[in-house]
């Protein structure tokens, strides 16, 4: 059995997207996911989340909300912070922690659309762990169709009241507070009906269903929220009542990238188990390595691994000077999260046998994987968005 962190192989071609503060910050991630997450990924995927306290411990050491100005609680660092978590997370081989989502979706829509007092009320509970968050947007029965929302949210006197239902909702059972896509406007009205609205989990009328059993990822915090004439202040409103989809609309640009990238570095642990099992397994006298066909293999899926790399890299850089296009975004999301779908299926087979059982990593990585071409978005979704800008 190997162990379940790795150091991915460098890539052919040097990065250069980091400076020495990064890669000193990269460290720091590296040991809290050795310590603190390796060990108990198998409890984690046993309860279907991870231990309360880890969101604190995580807080403590600044690796929640980093990107978040200072003033909020932040240390107002570039998103490149953020990609470094998300690669150590992937070469931890860990699907469990839901930090990324919690740091770099919902606490996005904070400090772009919410007003001051919302922002001086969430931001600095999250970056210390003290508030877990979600946002709220798949519905039973409507996918990736953002404007098929039913859950409403109806003004009542200086309420809203919030009656439905959402499903898939990552860090969904633990969380301390909700970003709910809500329709507000009547049916006629297209994507100016939704808005969205900020929904304590205290607030009587919301409930959590328990962690959905899924086939992979299964210590990932997963479950559905129930919102039954849920009363919140209209103060709870996130920007302006209407523009809900236009929020959504730019920042499920990153969210696509926050997929691609853990999907490009989860492609690279998968490669460097498999590159160490090829060298120590023997077959008819000899390391499998020394095999043409594995030989070849490997050469196959580094090339693809390493093109993906270069492509996400450019990316990474157009997002960092705000010129990252959605069309760009949705491409890294569907052509790496496809890459790292077959380099976990050749992979496994090198394996042989033993990448069908679950103390190998590359078993994990199988069945975790399959997801990122399903959320932030189908597939099919990305190509639809490809090719409206033809």
């Amino acid at each position: 059995m190997q162990s379940a962190a790795i150091r991915p192989i460098a890539n052919m071609l040097a990065r250069n997207l980091f400076t020495a503060e990064h890669e000193a910050f990269r460290e720091t991630v590296r040991k809290f996911y050795e310590k603190e997450v390796v060990p108990n990924i198998e409890r984690y995927e046993q309860q279907q989340h991870v231990d309360r306290d880890l969101w604190n411990k995580a807080g403590a050491m600044g690796l929640l909300c980093a990107t978040m100005p200072e003033q909020y609680g932040g240390s107002g660092v570039d998103r490149l912070y953020s990609m470094i978590l998300i690669e150590e997370q992937a070469y931890a081989m860990d699907s469990s922690t839901g930090f990324s989502l919690h740091s770099d979706i919902v606490a996005n829509y904070l400090n772009n659309f919410g007003n001051e007092n919302q922002k001086l009320t969430w931001l600095p509970k999250m970056a210390t762990g003290e508030v877990v968050t979600a946002i709220a947007m798949t519905e039973p029965g409507t996918g990736s169709d953002l404007q098929a929302v039913r859950t409403t949210a109806v003004l009542d006197g200086d309420d809203y009241v919030i009656n439905g239902s959402k499903i898939f909702i990552t860090n969904g059972y633990l969380c301390d507070m909700v970003i709910v896509v809500c329709k507000t406007g009547s049916g006629d009205k297209g994507s100016a009906n939704l808005s969205l609205l900020i929904v304590e989990a205290d607030r009587a009328g919301f409930s959590k269903g328990k962690p959905l059993n899924k086939i992979g990822m299964k210590g990932q915090d997963t479950c559905e929220l129930f919102f039954d004439n849920v009363r919140v202040p209209k103060e709870n409103l996130l920007g302006m009542q209407g523009m809900g989809f236009m929020m959504l609309m730019k920042e499920l640009a990153w969210e696509r990238m926050l997929v691609a990238i853990i999907c490009q570095a989860g492609a690279e642990a998968a490669f460097a188990h498999t590159v160490q099992y090829t060298k120590q397994r023997q077959a008819f006298g000899k390391p499998i390595s020394a095999f043409q066909n594995t030989r070849f293999k490997l050469a196959e899926l580094r090339t693809e691994i390493d093109f993906c790399r270069a492509y996400l890299d450019r990316c990474m850089q157009l997002q960092l000077e705000e010129k990252l296009g959605i069309d760009a975004a949705a491409a890294a999301k569907y052509k790496i999260s496809e890459m790292f779908s077959k380099v976990v299926d050749e992979c496994l087979q090198l394996h042989g046998g033993y990448g069908y059982m679950m103390e190998y990593p590359i078993a994990r990585a199988y069945i975790d994987n399959r997801a990122n071409r399903i959320y932030a978005g189908t597939n099919e979704i990305m190509k639809e968005l490809i090719s409206r800008s033809l």
